[in-house]
C-alpha cells in the first residue's frame, strides 16, 4: 500500500511540467508593475520558472525559480515630464489625450527596452529558452519579436478593457458606434456627434500608427531581431505576421461590467488577479484608526503615478478645510507633510490600499479611476467618487457612473465644492453602496479566481502549442470579404453588363430602324 501511494505520489510530479516563462513589463508606469508582480506571483505558486524583465525591482525577490531583469532605466521617460502632473492637467484642461503621442512614447519605451544592457545580455544569449512568452501590452507590438527569438507562444496583458486597439490583433474591431476609445470620455449612448467623433478617432489612430509609428516599431524588430536570428541560422519573419500571431491575450477587466463588446474565446477578463487572497493584514495604526472612526472613513488615493504635491497650495488647503467639515475620518495619500492638518483628515505617504478597502468601515473610496483601483472597489464592494485625470481614467470612471455605483467630480478649481456635493449626495444615498455590492457579488460568482484563470490559459497555451483552436475565424477574413465588398462589385459588374448589353440593343436597334427609314 505505501509503494502505492509513492508510485501514486512519484507519477502526479512527473505529471507537472514546470514551465519557463519570460515575463515582461517595460513600462515606466508603477500601477502597471504591480500586475507584473501579480502575474509573477501566480506563475510562482503554480511551481513554474519566472524570469521577470521589470521597471521596478522587487525589493525582496524569491530566493527559487526566480530571477529579475533590472530596465529600471526606462522611468527616465517620465521622470521630468510635468505634463503628466495633476497640477498641469489643472491648468490646461486636458480631458482628451493625443494618440500620436502615446504610439511615439510606446514606441519609444520599446526602444528603450532593447537598448537596456541588461536585456541584452539575456536576449543575446544563444542558450536561454523560454516555454511561452508574457508580455504588457500598450501602443507597440515590437515585443512579440520576443516570442520568434524563443520559437515559442505569445501571450499579452491589457492593463484595459475589450478596446479595439487591442482586439485588432486577435480578431476584427470592434463598432465604434457602441465602443468608444480608451482615451475617449464619451460614454453610453452616444450621440449622432458622438458617434462621427468615435469613428473619426478611429480612422486617424490606424494612419498614424499605419504610415507613421508602426514603420518605425518595424525598424526596432528588424534591428534587434535580424542579428539575432541570424546567427542563430533563422531567417526573420515579416513583422505584421508576427504582431498578429498572439495565441491569447489577457484583460485586466471583468465580466461584472456592463456594456462590454463581443469578444473572441482567446480574449480572457482577469481583473482583479493582482488583488492578494487574502489580503494583507492592516498595519496596528491603520486597523486602529478606521475602527475607531464612529462615523466610517473616507479614502482619498489618487494612484501610484499622480502626484497630489501638484496641486496648487491654495487648492490643497481648501480640500483640508473641506475635509475637516466632515465628521467621517479622511486617510488622504499625499507624497509630503502638510501644515495645519484637522483632526479627522490624516495624510499618509504610503497606504496598503486593498487592506484599507477591504475593511468594511471604509464607506467611500475617491479615486482617479485607474483600473486597478476600480477594480479594488468592484472587488471589495466600496462605492468611489472618481476625479478623472488622463488615458483610460475617464472611460473607467464614466462606465462606474453607468453602472450606478460612483459619481464623477471634474478635476478643476472648484474640486473642493464639487467633492463635497458627491460626498454628501452618496452618504445619504445607499442606492451606490447597494448597487457596488452587488456587482461585487456577480463579480466574485465565478467558476474560478483570476489568479489561478491565467495559470491554467498559460499552461494550455504551451500544451496547445499555440492555442490556435481559440483564435478567432473573423481574424483570418480579410477586410474586404467581411464587408462583402467582393459580392458587391460582382452586383454592380452584373448590373454595369446587363446595362451595356441593354444600350447595345438599343443602339443596334436604332440603327435598324434608321437604315430602315432610309431605304
Amino acid at each position: 500500500m505505501k509503494l502505492l501511494v509513492l508510485f501514486s505520489l512519484f507519477f502526479v510530479l512527473c505529471s507537472v511540467e514546470s514551465l519557463k516563462v519570460l515575463v515582461l513589463f517595460h513600462m515606466p508606469v508603477k500601477s502597471l508593475s504591480i500586475l507584473g508582480t501579480g502575474v509573477v506571483r501566480h506563475l510562482l505558486n503554480a511551481g513554474h520558472e519566472v524570469t521577470y524583465v521589470t521597471v521596478y525591482p522587487l525589493k525582496n525577490p524569491p530566493t527559487k525559480n526566480f530571477r529579475q531583469i533590472d530596465i529600471s532605466k526606462n522611468v527616465e521617460l517620465v521622470a521630468n515630464d510635468e505634463t503628466l502632473t495633476m497640477g498641469y492637467v489643472l491648468e490646461h484642461q486636458i480631458e482628451k489625450n493625443g494618440a500620436y503621442q502615446i504610439q511615439v512614447f510606446s514606441q519609444e519605451n520599446a526602444r528603450q527596452t532593447f537598448q537596456n544592457e541588461n536585456l541584452k545580455k539575456l536576449i543575446q544569449d544563444p542558450n536561454e529558452h523560454f516555454d511561452v512568452v508574457f508580455s504588457d501590452l500598450l501602443e507597440s507590438e515590437v515585443y512579440s519579436g520576443l516570442a520568434v527569438l524563443y520559437d515559442c507562444p505569445m501571450i499579452w496583458l491589457y492593463s484595459m478593457g475589450a478596446h479595439w486597439q487591442v482586439l485588432r490583433l486577435i480578431d476584427h474591431g470592434t463598432n465604434p458606434a457602441f465602443t468608444p476609445d480608451y482615451l475617449s470620455p464619451n460614454d453610453l449612448p452616444l450621440s449622432l456627434f458622438e458617434r462621427v467623433e468615435e469613428l473619426w478617432a478611429r480612422i486617424r489612430w490606424q494612419f498614424l500608427k499605419t504610415f507613421i509609428t508602426q514603420p518605425e516599431e518595424r525598424k526596432i524588430y528588424e534591428e534587434t531581431f535580424g542579428p539575432l536570428l541570424a546567427q542563430r541560422g533563422r531567417t526573420l519573419p515579416d513583422y505584421e505576421e508576427v504582431m498578429y500571431n498572439a495565441s491569447l491575450i489577457f484583460a485586466n477587466e471583468h465580466h461584472a461590467i456592463r456594456d462590454r463588446p463581443a469578444t473572441p474565446q482567446n480574449f480572457k477578463y482577469v481583473g482583479g488577479f493582482h488583488i492578494e487572497d487574502p489580503v494583507q493584514p492592516l498595519p496596528k495604526h491603520f486597523q486602529d484608526l478606521i475602527e475607531n472612526s464612529k462615523h466610517g472613513v473616507i479614502y482619498f488615493s489618487m494612484g501610484s503615478f499622480l502626484k497630489s504635491n501638484s496641486l496648487p497650495k491654495k487648492l490643497v488647503q481648501e480640500l483640508l478645510n473641506m475635509f475637516g467639515q466632515l465628521k467621517q475620518t479622511v486617510i488622504w495619500k499625499f507624497e509630503t507633510t502638510l501644515p495645519d492638518v484637522p483632526k479627522n483628515v490624516h495624510i499618509v505617504h504610503w497606504a496598503p490600499q486593498p487592506s484599507i478597502l477591504a475593511h468594511p468601515n471604509v464607506k467611500i473610496f475617491i479615486t482617479h479611476g485607474g483600473l486597478l483601483s476600480s477594480m479594488e472597489a468592484i472587488h471589495f464592494g466600496v462605492p468611489i467618487i472618481g476625479v478623472p485625470v488622463f488615458f483610460d481614467q475617464f472611460t473607467n470612471i464614466n462606465k462606474a457612473v453607468i453602472n450606478g455605483y460612483a459619481l464623477r467630480v471634474n478635476l478643476n478649481y472648484d474640486l473642493p465644492k464639487g467633492l463635497s456635493a458627491a460626498i454628501d449626495v452618496m452618504l445619504n444615498d445607499d442606492r451606490y453602496s447597494k448597487k457596488v455590492k452587488e456587482m461585487s457579488a456577480i463579480y466574485h460568482d465565478s467558476l474560478t479566481k483570476p489568479g489561478d484563470e491565467i495559470v491554467h490559459w498559460v499552461e494550455h497555451v504551451v500544451r496547445t502549442r499555440g492555442a490556435r483552436h481559440l483564435r478567432s475565424p473573423a481574424f483570418n477574413v480579410p477586410l474586404y470579404q467581411r464587408l462583402y465588398l467582393d459580392v458587391l462589385a460582382i452586383i454592380l459588374a452584373a448590373v454595369y453588363l446587363v446595362k451595356y448589353i441593354i444600350a447595345s440593343f438599343d443602339t443596334k436597334k436604332a440603327k435598324k430602324q434608321s437604315q430602315k427609314k432610309k431605304n
